[in-house]
């Protein structure tokens, strides 16, 4: 058979075209399918709950303990290790922080640390705990700012659990803005035993920082709050120790009692009612950790630190029990004593000092005590505000001068420091006259080390400002 007029090719060749042609398209099908198919594998798609998959990094540490050093601490007496020579105007420098901070101890006026028995004058520092400093150990921001709103003691705290400053929040309300319990909870689906909130007082509205009343978080997702000193002082000896069972017509006056007692120890809402979500399991499980610490307590075997007087100090020791027992994600742990330099600047120094204590007690408790979170822990601290630059008229025993927080340049600046995997070691960033980072940015740095930091900023209920810290290094 001959082939058409119009074709110019013999048979045999156009069916050889036609066939390479196929065997063209049949490539160039494969070829798109294997990109279909590795935009499937890579590319990431949206999830029922509105999750993007395959974008959540992997946590570079499955722990976080968050440390507030409360109360207001100057910088002058902190990062810059100014000691007395922006205070007092005595030319005697040094570093009362050597545990967080690099640097040497003041060589004169030493009334920063512990008096020994019969001593009237003068006073023994604390033996430093950790062989090399949490700088050292990993990043110094020594120049962060506090950039809205006043510098008060619940603004500092709200803005530090939440990354928003809450300019429109009022006093003993809950936050109305999510904390780093509920970013947690939400966003990595663990229970409230794995997240909680040391605070140091039930008063005000400490405790009212472990959730937030914003719609999309808020109770469901609240962390468990707890004040140590309370619930396992003389309230918690007297209505929980040794399981008390109370008549219900005879004793109806402790019983309610020990309801109010146990609302104001956990977590509380206005009208004092608990809103955490434990569950049946995690609710003995608390239970049993009460019961067990009450007994510590009683025979004296807390984990106090080495030099255990002063709140702080016990704080942190209880800080200790709830980490070896719970194993949190989160824990946070509030320190307060500092603010006693509105009216002792001597008093103020030594707890600035048994607060760096406390500190290098907590880390290293981690690191030798609790096996399942050694290695696998980051410490975050930073101060709720400064201090200001310019003294009260308050005097105290060494005719020093007292320093308040009026919202003045000085009290906007803190500092911020972190450690642990991941995490680069020995490196500061920023200075006075280039400060870098904000207030608000634990809350993403910690999500960042959790991995949840996309989570929690596509969110959208951060400060404009609230940034990683690893995105500023």
């Amino acid at each position: 058979m001959s082939p058409p007029k119009w074709c110019t090719y013999p048979l045999p060749c156009l069916t050889n075209i036609i066939i390479t042609r196929r065997i063209m398209k049949r490539r160039e099908f494969l070829k798109n399918s294997a990109a279909i198919a590795a935009g499937s594998i890579f590319a990431p798609y949206i999830l029922p709950s509105g999750r993007l998959f395959a974008k959540t990094p992997s946590p570079m540490a499955k722990h976080v303990v968050y440390v507030l050093f409360g109360g207001g601490v100057r910088q002058q007496e902190a990062t810059l290790q100014r000691y007395l020579a922006d205070s007092q105007g005595l030319d005697i420098e040094g570093n009362i922080m050597y545990n967080m901070l690099t640097g040497a101890a003041p060589e004169a006026k030493i009334v920063y640390g512990t008096s020994l028995p019969g001593q009237t004058t003068g006073s023994e520092p604390i033996p430093q705990i950790l062989s090399s400093t949490l700088q050292q150990q990993g990043v110094l921001l020594p120049e962060l700012r506090f950039s809205k709103s006043g510098t008060g003691h619940f603004t500092g705290l709200n803005t530090l659990v939440t990354g928003n400053y809450g300019v429109n929040q009022g006093l003993k309300q809950r936050p109305i803005f999510p904390s780093i319990f509920e970013y947690a909870r939400k966003h990595l689906d663990i229970p409230a035993t794995k997240t909680w909130f040391i605070g140091n007082t039930i008063g005000n509205s400490v405790p009212l920082l472990n959730y937030s009343n914003h719609p999309e978080y808020g109770e469901r997702y609240g962390g468990n709050f707890i004040e140590p000193n309370i619930t396992f002082g003389n309230y918690g000896n007297k209505y929980l120790a040794n399981s008390k069972v109370f008549h219900p017509e005879e004793q109806l006056a402790p019983i309610e009692e020990m309801r109010l007692f146990l609302n104001n120890s956990y977590s509380t809402v206005a009208s004092g009612v608990s809103g955490v979500k434990n569950t049946f399991e995690e609710r003995q499980d608390i239970k049993n950790f009460l019961k067990a610490t009450l007994e510590k307590t009683k025979q004296g075997q807390i984990a106090f630190p080495p030099e255990a007087g002063g709140g702080d100090l016990r704080t942190v020791g209880y800080a200790c029990e709830v980490m070896k027992w719970f194993k949190p994600t989160v824990t946070v742990v509030n320190m307060s004593s500092v603010d006693g330099c509105h009216g002792n600047y001597t008093g103020y120094l030594k707890s600035l000092h048994r607060a760096d204590h406390a500190v290098g007690h907590l880390w290293n408790y981690i690191q030798t005590q609790i096996p399942e979170m050694a290695g696998n822990t980051a410490i975050v601290v930073t101060p709720e505000h400064g201090r200001n630059y310019e003294p009260n008229p308050i005097l105290d025993e060494n005719n020093w001068a007292s320093f308040d927080h009026d919202s003045d340049a000085n009290s906007r600046r803190v500092f911020g420091m972190m450690a642990g995997p991941g995490i680069p070691a020995n490196l500061s960033l920023g200075s006075e006259s280039n400060p870098v980072g904000d207030s608000s940015d634990c809350v993403p740095t910690i999500a960042d080390i959790l991995g949840i930091k996309s989570d929690v900023m596509g969110a959208g209920l951060l400060d404009a400002n609230a940034t990683s810290w690893f995105d500023r290094l």
